[in-house]
């Protein structure tokens, strides 16, 4: 893979991940205007979104390595049976994983199962981008900003982790929907994206993991290079963009984005189904 692809995906990928704006659907996008969506091509370019979604992974680890201290202080904790009310560690973790497993077990079956270039059509995106992005807006305007990750419930964890299964379509954001269902149940922005944040981790290690071994298997040197270089940069640019939206929802609200779903949507739309006919 030429040196300026690796770099628009690995830049793309940080800068898109953890925002709420779906970086699958942008990885789609470039890998359709670089190669015309060629399925042949299907295979190593999923390999390589999977590599900088590694970068990504590695990000957020450092970003929120208190708060993996902290889990990992609450698995000792939950061995031990202690209470709740007595380890908000242990409680940060249970949810953490509770909330997780929807997606691991739905995305294993999905990952061997479906053909990924299935994933790899504008159109779909075009459609989610927009649908996903009003829901945004809306759950950022009615849902209240009075509770932090410690506060929510094993059935907020649970539906914030079932929701977070739409993510596998192209388009719908996993940051974004994760975001939008802790925003409808009441927490803050910061908060919600924090616990976005800590599910990724688990989320990404599981694609990662795959991803490594399919790297593996395919036996070809030259794309785990590629795999390797992309896989810093996206790591440096998304830790500088997890800085960056966690100062900025301090005091903005979810809107910039969901502005820009919309326009993006309406681009692709016109470019799919109008461009063509004029």
């Amino acid at each position: 893979m030429v040196l300026y692809y690796i770099l628009l995906l690995a830049l793309v990928q940080g800068i898109t991940e953890f925002l709420p704006i779906s970086s699958s659907a942008h990885l789609i996008l470039i890998h359709h205007a670089m190669d015309g969506g060629d399925i042949k091509n299907a295979t190593n370019n999923r390999l390589m979104d999977i590599a900088v979604h590694i970068g990504t992974l590695l990000a957020v680890c450092t970003y929120s390595h208190k708060d993996i201290w902290g889990m990992i202080c609450g698995t000792y904790d939950l061995a031990r049976r202690k209470p709740f009310d007595e380890s908000e560690n242990a409680q940060l973790m249970f949810y953490v994983l509770i909330a997780s497993l929807p997606i691991l077990i739905i995305g294993f079956v999905i990952y061997k199962t479906i053909d990924p270039a299935w994933f790899y059509d504008p159109h779909i995106i075009a459609f989610t981008t927009i649908i996903f992005g009003l829901f945004l807006g809306h759950a950022d305007k009615i849902g209240k900003s009075d509770r932090v990750v410690e506060d929510i419930t094993a059935k907020d964890a649970l539906w914030i982790g079932f929701l977070q299964c739409l993510s596998i379509v192209p388009g719908v954001s996993r940051s974004g929907i994760t975001m939008t269902t802790a925003r409808y149940l009441g927490l803050s922005r910061t908060e919600a994206a924090r616990f976005s944040l800590l599910l990724a981790i688990v989320a990404t290690s599981a694609v990662g993991a795959a991803g490594i071994w399919d790297l593996i298997k395919e036996g070809n040197i030259t794309l785990t290079y590629d795999a390797l270089l992309a896989m810093v940069l996206s790591y440096i640019s998304a830790l500088i963009v997890i800085i960056f939206m966690m100062r900025f929802l301090k005091d903005y609200t979810f809107k910039t984005f969901v502005i820009y779903r919309v326009i993006l949507g309406i681009v692709l739309l016109i470019y799919l189904y109008i461009w063509p006919v004029i």
